[in-house]
C-alpha cells in the first residue's frame, strides 16, 4: 500500500482560486476525509490527487514518488464518483470486468477478482442482472466493486452517497469504511456531510475557501476547534464574545461581554493567548447544564439568562436562552427535560461545562 500527500497545491480557474496552497496527507491504510461546504475546493483537491486536474503550483506524491505529471491510469487509483455511471447495455459481470480488460489478465484471474469484489460489496449472485434492475444502493455497490476489481493502491471517493436517500446513506457509509479496513487500502473521501465524515474517518481536513482550516480526528475537531468556522461547521456551537483576563496553561480565563468570567477547558494552545486578546467563547448545547440557585457556588462557569423559547423533541428539550442580546442554545436530556419543556420567560442559571476559546481574528 502507499501514502498520499500534497505539497502546496494551488489551482485557479480564471480569477477564482479553487485550491489555495493545500498541503495534506493520507497515511498508508488511513481513511482521510476532505470536509467542507460546496465550493470550498475539496473536489478539486481530490481531482488533482487523481490526475484528472493538473495543479498550477505544488506537487502530489504517492509514497516517495512524485506523480504530479502522471496521468490517472498510471497512478494506481480507484475513483468512485458522485454520479453512478454503469454501462446500461452490460450486465453486472461485464461492468465489473470492464476495468480489467486492459490489464491482460488470465480468465481465471479475472473471474477471481470479480468474485472477490462482488463478495466484498455483498452483491454475489447479481452477475447476470442489468443496471436497470438495481436499486440506487445496489448500483453504488457495483460501482465500488468495479473499482476494487482493478486492485488500486488508493481509493478516492467524491461524495459517493449524496444522491441516495438518508437510510441508504447511513448504511453504505459504514460498508465503505468496512471495505477500506478489510482491504487495507489508503482512502481519501470527499463530503459536505459532517455526520458522514465523523462516522468513517480516521482524520478529517476541514476546508473553506480553497484552504485547510484545521485537521484532526473527529474528537479533536469537535472538542477543540481552532476557528469559529470549524466550531460552527462541526455540529452546533454557541459563541459569546469576550477578552482574556488570565492565562494559566492549559487553561485561559475570559470575561464575556455580558460581564461573566468563564474558564476554558484545557487547551493545547493556551500559551498562545495573551491578556486582553479578543476571543470567542465556544460552547456546545449539550455541554451546558441548568442549575438550581443553591448549587451556584459549586461551579466556575455560571451564566444567567432568560428562556426565550423551548422545544420538546422527546429525547431532549432545546432551550434558547437570552444572555443579554445573545441567544444560547441548550440541550437538556434526562428527567429534567420534562420540567424545562415549558419554561419560556423563566430565569435560568447555566453551567458551561466545557468551553473552547478561539481567537477572534478569524
Amino acid at each position: 500500500m502507499v501514502s498520499v500527500r500534497t505539497e502546496g497545491i494551488t489551482k485557479r480557474f480564471g480569477e477564482s482560486v479553487a485550491v489555495d496552497n493545500v498541503t495534506m496527507e493520507a497515511r498508508d491504510k488511513e481513511f482521510v476525509t476532505l470536509l467542507g461546504p460546496s465550493g470550498c475546493g475539496k473536489t478539486t483537491t481530490l481531482r488533482i490527487i487523481s490526475g484528472l486536474v493538473h495543479p498550477d503550483q505544488g506537487d502530489v506524491y504517492f509514497g516517495d514518488e512524485n506523480v504530479t505529471d502522471l496521468p490517472p491510469y498510471k497512478r494506481k487509483i480507484g475513483f468512485v464518483f458522485q454520479r453512478i455511471a454503469l454501462f446500461p447495455h452490460m450486465n453486472i459481470y461485464k461492468n465489473v470486468a470492464f476495468g480489467l480488460r486492459r490489464k491482460r489478465l488470465s480468465k481465471p484471474e479475472v473471474e477471481r477478482r470479480i468474485r472477490d469484489s462482488l463478495e466484498l460489496v455483498r452483491m454475489t449472485g447479481f452477475e447476470k442482472r442489468m443496471p436497470r434492475q438495481l436499486s440506487g444502493g445496489q448500483a453504488q455497490r457495483i460501482e465500488i466493486a468495479r473499482v476494487l476489481a482493478t486492485d488500486p493502491e488508493v481509493l478516492l471517493f467524491d461524495e459517493p452517497l449524496s444522491n441516495l436517500d438518508a437510510k441508504l446513506r447511513d448504511q453504505l457509509k459504514y460498508e465503505i469504511r468496512g471495505i477500506q479496513r478489510e482491504t487495507d487500502k489508503t482512502a481519501i473521501y470527499v463530503t459536505h456531510d459532517q455526520a458522514e465524515a465523523f462516522a468513517i474517518s480516521d482524520r478529517i481536513y476541514v476546508m473553506k475557501d480553497g484552504g485547510i482550516q484545521q485537521v484532526g480526528s473527529p474528537i479533536e475537531l469537535y472538542v477543540d476547534p481552532k476557528t469559529s468556522f470549524v466550531a460552527d461547521f462541526i455540529g452546533t456551537a454557541n459563541f459569546l464574545h469576550g477578552r482574556v483576563v488570565e492565562v494559566s496553561p492549559p487553561q485561559v480565563r475570559a470575561q464575556v461581554d455580558q460581564g461573566y468570567i468563564v474558564t476554558s477547558s484545557p487547551l493545547a494552545n493556551a500559551g498562545e493567548f495573551r491578556v486582553n486578546d479578543p476571543v470567542l467563547i465556544s460552547v456546545r448545547p449539550e455541554d451546558i447544564e441548568t442549575l438550581e440557585k443553591q448549587d451556584r457556588g459549586k461551579y466556575q462557569n455560571v451564566v444567567e439568562g432568560v428562556v426565550d423559547r423551548s422545544t420538546f423533541t422527546g429525547l431532549t428539550t432545546r432551550l434558547v436562552v437570552l444572555v443579554g442580546n445573545t441567544e444560547v442554545k441548550v440541550d437538556i436530556q434526562g428527567p429534567k427535560r420534562f420540567e424545562l419543556a415549558e419554561s419560556q420567560g423563566r430565569n435560568v442559571l447555566m453551567n458551561f461545562e466545557r468551553c473552547t476559546l478561539i481567537r477572534a481574528r478569524d
